[in-house]
């Protein structure tokens, strides 16, 4: 995306008040969620906070379809991850990267080194979709029949055997939907992890071939 273009100036302009919006939806549905005892007008507050956030994400996605003047499908080929946050909002949050590019062009500031910034995009992404995978298979393992997922405390263990990849077993979901969410916290475990993995291996590789390049001849 050319930074002089429509959508590039849109972005810079929406994105920082999109990422707040993104934290309150998340906030929003975690309130829904674990507060069992909320009263019902609370809790159709929550759901009405919850839609016009939502109506906010799509009709963002429809002004930057727009103003890139691309066909709707190169569009969402050349746009995954905000495709997946509109239908999926709850992983809004995970749009950190452009986020991090606009403040960076505002304020002028130094860029983070390409590994800085891939372990620390990683880390607070793991943490963000353990979340949002512990509150989503919650929601749906809560109650079910068969269920051994009894406390949010529980949804987190397994969000957190799951991301790192481990899997113990002990905690499992038994619902189509929660099985469906378990699937792709296996996937975005084993990216990020990868990502993680490959970054620092290549940093320790550069870093002992300088080292080595720097070594005075005859040592």
């Amino acid at each position: 995306m050319d930074d002089d273009s429509p959508e590039a100036r849109w972005a810079e302009r929406t994105e920082v008040a999109l990422f707040a919006a993104s934290l309150v939806f998340m906030a929003t549905y975690a309130t829904r969620v674990l507060a069992t005892g909320l009263p019902p007008f609370w809790r159709d507050l929550c759901g009405l906070v919850l839609l016009v956030l939502w109506l906010l994400f799509a009709a963002d996605y429809v002004v930057r379809w727009r103003l890139s003047g691309q066909h709707w499908w190169r569009f969402v080929l050349g746009h995954v991850v905000t495709t997946v946050s509109v239908i999926l909002p709850l992983l809004r949050p995970l749009r950190i990267v452009p986020l991090y590019e606009v403040l960076q062009k505002k304020r002028g500031e130094p860029r983070l080194a390409l590994y800085a910034r891939v372990i620390s995009y990683a880390g607070l992404s793991t943490l963000l979709l353990g979340f949002a995978g512990s509150l989503a298979v919650y929601q749906q393992e809560r109650g079910a029949p068969g269920a051994n997922m009894r406390t949010f405390g529980d949804a987190v263990w397994w969000a957190c055997s799951t991301l790192s990849t481990v899997g113990y077993g002990d905690i499992t979901p038994v619902t189509p939907l929660g099985r469906t969410i378990a699937v792709a916290m296996m996937a975005g475990g084993l990216a990020l992890l990868g990502a993680v993995t490959g970054s620092f291996s290549s940093w320790l590789l550069q870093t002992f071939t300088r080292e080595g390049d720097e070594k005075p001849p005859g040592r």
